[in-house]
């Protein structure tokens, strides 16, 4: 389903790049971001159980801008990247942020890997290896890109930022709530897209010759994004940031399939043999659980203290038997110990 989605923001945004000349990525963004601050946004500001949206405001405000920054960023570093590089690059070097991802998850969510979930990741991106394949196969590399160099670096910080922006979800989802996450991400994401949108893509804006089909494709796209975002969480806390991202690597196959009968690309068995191979991948990875690695236990130090030692001084006292001193009438001397 999550591999859908992408592929519905993907058709969307090369429809209205060919059909009618709009490239505006971040005021698609901005759109998702805005409909994610009505509904969870709202649902967070008005929900009784839990830290309230000021409460969280308070306690976290420099994570979750942060975090939105990051997503934000991810978004639109990717998406420019189509105008200085090939689609090869992109799909490739796209595919860093799996590494990248499960770095972090080792280091942030103390998540340990088994030797099947490396080649698991191996086979997947043999997987995209042969879907690249097979798009130079079928001729899909007119364009060289303008800078490739520029493209390039885009695509692997974008990648990054995703694989920063996923942990995050991950580690959020499953110790805090979905809501709280969605919630965040569409304040901070409204803020920070509308602040760039009105910076970069004012004049782009501007410019589109609007209608009833340009509207719809911005709609349609706009849907496909918040099913994104609402249903990827569900996904990530019953599994694992790093296993969806392996997973919704068939949405550049999905987005072929479209293709073929809305763009008239060329198709090629190869494309069903990449298909093939992540799937195998995927299922392989998903066959055998992930283990956390428990906390490291601190050690306690062998001396007492003087605040320690004054309560042993203290407890010894107490057991001292206590002596008392009688004087007889005759003058002698009684000892006697409780």
């Amino acid at each position: 389903m999550l591999s859908l989605f992408i592929c519905g923001t993907a058709v969307t945004s090369q429809y209205l790049a060919e059909q009618y000349q709009v490239n505006t990525p971040m005021l698609q963004s901005f759109i998702n971001y805005f409909l994610l601050l009505l509904v969870y946004t709202t649902i967070l500001a008005f929900r009784t159980d839990g830290d309230s949206l000021l409460q969280i405001l308070k306690q976290r405000w420099w994570k979750y801008l942060f975090l939105g920054l990051a997503d934000v960023e991810a978004n639109y570093m990717i998406v420019k990247a189509y105008q200085y590089t090939t689609l090869t690059s992109v799909q490739l070097l796209d595919c860093f942020g799996i590494p990248v991802l499960m770095a972090l998850s080792w280091f942030i969510l103390r998540a340990r890997y088994r030797l099947i979930h490396f080649i698991a990741v191996a086979v997947c991106l043999l997987g995209v290896g042969t879907m690249v394949g097979a798009d130079i196969l079928a001729g899909r590399q007119d364009s060289e890109g303008s800078d490739v160099v520029i493209g390039d670096v885009l695509v692997l910080l974008g990648a990054s930022l995703y694989a920063i922006s996923n942990v995050s979800e991950e580690y959020i989802v499953k110790n805090l709530s979905r809501v709280e996450f969605l919630g965040m991400v569409g304040l901070f994401g409204t803020i920070i897209s509308g602040l760039q949108l009105a910076i970069v893509e004012h004049r782009d804006i501007m410019r589109i010759q609007w209608n009833w089909k340009i509207a719809l494709l911005f709609a349609v796209f706009a849907l496909c994004m918040f099913g994104l975002y609402s249903f990827m969480p569900v996904v990530i806390k019953v599994t694992s940031a790093t296993s969806v991202n392996l997973g919704i690597l068939t949405a550049d196959l999905y987005s072929l399939f479209f293709g073929l009968f809305l763009f008239y690309y060329k198709f090629s068995g190869l494309y069903i043999l990449s298909f093939v191979i992540i799937m195998v991948g995927f299922i392989l990875y998903c066959s055998t659980p992930t283990r956390t690695a428990e906390p490291t236990a601190v050690p306690q130090p062998r001396s007492t203290g003087l605040d320690n030692a004054g309560l042993k001084l203290e407890e010894n006292d107490s057991q001292t038997p206590a002596v008392t001193v009688q004087f007889t009438r005759e003058e002698s001397v009684v000892v006697s110990t409780d």
